[in-house]
């Protein structure tokens, strides 16, 4: 392998972030029309369009997150092991959501009764919220730190439980979770649907884009003051001394804005990709703020899990990078071909879920 081992740490990390940048685009599309079911669709035959629209897709959008676990299983053990401890009980909710939507999809067509449609309905809904807000309440507690630490046997010690995990702040970060997706599920409705329903979604995330905004500065200026594991600078201690980095959040909030501007000139397809540039800024910013902390520890700082100690092998990460380069840009074409033969709007005789 050509790179140092110091090199392939860097590379693994920014690839981990694009895995979490993929799922973010691709899957908050799918996962926003479920924050706004029941926004967006008034009647069983507008949330039936609305699925439809993304019926196509939604499964093949959870390749970047499956991908994203087998990266940090190979790549992080020791934090992979360390987070589904600490996150544990959120995880396992998060599953419970994954597992809704294949029936809310599949079963919701197969008996011609209101109340079945809407109990799938509102069980999509619900994995909607949730599992948005629990992907950012959990970025939410790395930047407050995760009260673990490591014996002298080297056995994980957590003085937490599912409840400290959520706080104000970290509430605020799923907040701003939440609204980015349900930007993006609106974006792609107003692509995807005509009429009413597309101006349904192009006010609802109007008023998301505006929370997103609103949440993602106040939760900036947060971390700019509060107190975090480093000692004098906190969490802008990267941004003071590289200051390209604020490309990072302006670019968030400035593309969002974009995308707004897009959506009201019913450029919608144009809006969709402004927001993908958005979210991408958000997601970076999160990662630039962290590096290199992947887990950090607010009980012992110095036992935090960075991407310097708590990386695999020099051949584990050599061969594991040859593997992504390979198959990745299978992913990306397979799936950019999947978006071009699904394009267009989605009509009612089309329905299918």
């Amino acid at each position: 392998m050509i790179f140092e081992y110091a090199t392939l740490k860097v590379i693994w990390w920014g690839i981990t972030g694009l895995l979490i940048i993929g799922f973010a685009i691709t899957g908050g599309m799918d996962i926003g029309t479920h924050i706004l079911l029941p926004i967006v669709g008034k009647t069983s035959d507008d949330r039936r369009l609305i699925l439809n629209a993304v019926g196509p897709t939604w499964e093949g959008n959870q390749v970047w997150l499956i991908t994203f676990g087998a990266a940090l299983f190979a790549i992080w053990p020791s934090v992979y092991a360390t987070a589904f401890t600490i996150f544990y009980p959120a995880l396992l909710v998060a599953v419970l959501m994954l597992i809704l939507r294949p029936p809310g999809f599949d079963y919701r067509s197969k008996i011609d009764c209101i109340v079945w449609r809407n109990t799938w309905d509102y069980c999509l809904f619900a994995s909607g919220i949730i599992l948005p807000l629990i992907f950012g309440v959990a970025i939410g507690n790395l930047f407050l730190g995760l009260p673990f630490y490591f014996d002298q046997d080297m056995r994980l010690i957590y003085e937490g439980n599912f409840l400290t995990l959520f706080s104000p702040i970290t509430l605020v970060f799923g907040v701003i979770s939440l609204a980015m997706f349900a930007v993006q599920g609106g974006l792609y409705l107003q692509y995807k649907l005509e009429g009413e329903l597309a101006d349904r979604s192009k006010v609802a995330l109007n008023k998301f884009a505006l929370i997103f905004i609103a949440s993602f500065i106040a939760a900036g200026c947060y971390q700019a003051f509060a107190p975090s594991i480093y000692k004098f600078d906190g969490w802008l201690l990267n941004y003071n001394n590289a200051p390209l980095l604020w490309a990072f959040p302006s670019m968030a909030i400035l593309f969002t804005i974009i995308a707004l501007i897009f959506s009201h000139c019913s450029w919608a397809a144009t809006a969709l990709l402004c927001n993908s540039v958005a979210i991408s800024g958000t997601i970076c910013t999160a990662a630039s703020t962290l590096y290199p902390f992947i887990l950090p520890s607010s009980a012992k700082p110095e036992h935090s899990l960075t991407i310097w100690g708590a990386s695999s092998s020099y051949l584990t990460l050599s061969y594991t990078l040859v593997i992504v380069v390979v198959l990745l840009p299978v992913v990306l074409l397979y799936t950019s071909w999947v978006y071009r033969v699904m394009r267009g709007k989605v009509k009612i005789h089309s329905n299918s879920y």
